[in-house]
């Protein structure tokens, strides 16, 4: 069953026709409806560990930009001080 909150199959229960093991995790080929095939992760169904239902606000996202940028400039910094 597709359980990720944002996924637009999610609640459905599709047939794995097989998986797929790659560096990333495992993912999942399923057949929706007899005549597509869709690549799930396995996060994504109820054989993973459950997604956040809450997506991150603009305001988590601008803190996180901060924090990115703030570790970006040091880095540079870093870069030059080396050189």
């Amino acid at each position: 069953m597709v359980t990720h909150p944002f996924h637009p199959l999610c609640g459905r229960e599709l047939p794995v026709l097989f998986e797929r093991r790659t560096r990333r995790g495992l993912w999942f080929v399923c057949e929706v409806d007899g005549q597509a095939r869709v690549t799930l992760r396995q996060e994504w169904t109820d054989r993973g560990v459950p997604a956040s239902e809450q997506r991150l606000g603009a305001e988590g996202l601008t803190r996180l930009r901060a924090v990115i940028d703030a570790m970006a400039s040091r880095s540079l910094s870093d870069t030059q001080v080396g050189e």
